[in-house]
This record gives C-alpha cells, structure tokens and sequence, in this order.
C-alpha cells in the first residue's frame, strides 16, 4: 500500500494553524482586560467577580462613576453606545485622577492602559472627575454675571 496524504488533510491543519495564530493573541488578550477589570473593580471597592457579569458590570460601573442607573437604557440603544461608552470610560480614569489622553490610549490600546491603571500607583478617588480634582461646583461662589456689584451669595 502506498501512504499519501490528501489534500483534506492538509487543508484542515492549515485552518487549524490559522485559528491558532488568531485565537492565541485573542484569548490572552481578553485574559488582560478581564484580569484588568477585576482589580479595577476592587480598588474602588466594589466585588471584582462582578467584572465578569455582563449587565450588572455595567451597574456597577456606573456606580463606581457616579452616573444614574438610566444610562444603562443608553448602553443598550445601539446608536448611543459609543459617546455614552467613551463618557463612562472618561469619567472612570477621572474617578482614578487620571486626564484624557489617558482615555485616549484606553480606546486605542487597551490591553496596555487598563493594566496601568489597575496595576499602577493609580488610587480611586471618588465617583465624579470634579470631586476627584477639587473642582467641585461650590455655591458660596457664584457670582451673577449681570450685577458685577455683588459680593457672592451664600445659600
């Protein structure tokens, strides 16, 4: 008997090299950023388990940021994800004390800036970017911008 290989064969391990070339990079990837998410989760001390959870990952996001829970209707309308997504993620690096171009490399890279900011030197400072910077709306210090005259108003 003559041994051969067939053509099936061969073409069932080059799909299966494929796959792996592109499955590998996949998995650790998605290993980072679900790792990356726990320990964020954890530093501003909510369950790191609930990282994992679909839907209730994204309640307990909004409560790490500050943000009703009616932004949840905006993460599921399909349009809206985007701007109420980056937003979400801008005012988690904010909570963290970080600035913008922080959330940039969070969009554009990923699996770099989410470890940084879970495994750096990074601190939950609280659930709002203004609170987070000493920045917050204080009334003691409006002044009407029509009357110049006045001194601030207290409330």
């Amino acid at each position: 008997m003559d041994s051969y290989t067939s053509s099936s064969d061969m073409s069932n391990g080059m799909v299966a090299a494929f796959l792996a070339v592109l499955l590998i990079p996949l998995i650790i990837t998605s290993l980072i950023q679900i790792i990356s998410m726990w320990k964020i989760f954890t530093k501003a001390g909510k369950p790191g388990w609930a990282s994992i959870i679909p839907i209730y990952s994204a309640i307990v996001w909004l409560e790490i940021i500050g943000k009703p829970m009616w932004w949840l209707i905006m993460f599921l309308i399909p349009c809206t994800v985007p701007i109420f997504g980056i937003w979400a993620l801008n005012l988690l690096n904010k909570s963290f004390g970080k600035s913008e171009g922080f959330t940039v490399g969070c969009i554009f890279l990923p699996f770099i800036f989410f470890p940084i900011l879970a495994f750096g030197g990074a601190q939950y400072l609280g659930p709002s970017a203004k609170e987070a910077q000493g920045t917050a709306f204080n009334p003691n210090d409006y002044r009407d911008p029509f009357n110049n005259q006045n001194p601030p108003q207290n409330y």
